[in-house]
């Protein structure tokens, strides 16, 4: 009787927040351990429908960088990064394509669609959704910078009950293909649409100070002092860059989360002291 209790009374101390984000726009980042494993992948997609069933509207940005290293070694395709960024050129492009949008995309959609949800996976090149150029001049080959996002289409699916699965590829006018990084994908996606919140699951706690404890809430000069002390760097900086940007542009709240931790999200958005690290202005 005491677990039957202990269990109402979580359900109903989420009320509260359940109510506030009714019919709000909630933008994901998902990719690193939480898009490999295969509980927690369960754990993800079951997080997603509740949030589906409880009146949030839900937007998924996926990365694949593991699978995508996967198959350039596999291929013995030089793998290079550089400020976080993969560089990506015309050999690369074909792969990052081929993995995001015609693998995991189709899968996570599967995945949505089993466990209740109502998903459709969609490219950035599908109804000009993402339209981008070439990011710093081509220093990182054919990675893009996004400069419009067609919200037509987004905010149509959301109103039909939908909930798309965006695989960060985007095209130009002359419709060349460019690499986008997820997390820079996840942020033109939130502050395009006015979200509520984005979100953005890692590999990490959230960001950690020098002595690895979780800074729980951060805004724009402390995070310009951790990165410029080295506490922020590599491939954390386009997340907390892209957090950035999200919150200077409309959106609410962003949230760095460790995705390894099963009902990330729901702890996050569902509990008073969620678990990771919120960024706000």
């Amino acid at each position: 009787m005491q677990n039957t209790l202990s269990t109402a009374q979580i359900i109903i101390s989420a009320l509260p927040y359940i109510q506030k984000f009714r019919n709000k726009i909630f933008v994901v980042k998902y990719g690193g351990s939480a898009q490999i494993d295969d509980e927690l992948k369960n754990d993800f997609v079951r997080d997603i429908a509740l949030l589906q069933i409880v009146g949030c509207k839900v937007v998924i940005v996926h990365g694949g960088g593991k699978k995508i290293n996967s198959y350039l070694d596999r291929l013995q395709i030089r793998n290079e990064f550089v400020d976080g960024l993969r560089v990506t050129d015309k050999d690369t492009m074909e792969i990052v394509e081929m993995v995001l949008s015609g693998n995991i995309n189709k899968e996570i959609t599967a995945l949505l669609n089993k466990n209740g949800a109502r998903a459709l996976g969609i490219s950035g090149k599908d109804a000009n959704l993402l339209k981008a150029k070439v990011l710093n001049s081509g220093k990182y080959g054919f990675v893009g910078e996004i400069e419009y996002v067609n919200t037509y289409v987004l905010n149509g699916l959301l109103e039909n009950g939908l909930i798309p699965v965006i695989a960060p590829i985007a095209t130009d006018d002359e419709a060349n293909s460019y690499n986008i990084n997820a997390d820079l994908c996840a942020s033109k996606v939130a502050s395009a649409l006015k979200a509520e919140r984005v979100i953005f699951l890692t590999d990490t706690q959230g960001i950690l100070d020098k002595d690895k404890i979780l800074l729980s809430k951060l805004n724009e000069s402390q995070i310009n002092a951790l990165k410029a002390d080295g506490t922020i760097s590599g491939g954390m900086i386009p997340k907390v860059d892209a957090a950035l940007e999200c919150v200077k542009n409309g959106v609410k709240n962003a949230h760095i989360l460790d995705g390894r931790l099963p009902h990330s999200l729901l702890l996050e958005l569902f509990t008073d002291d969620g678990i990771g690290t919120m960024i706000r202005e």
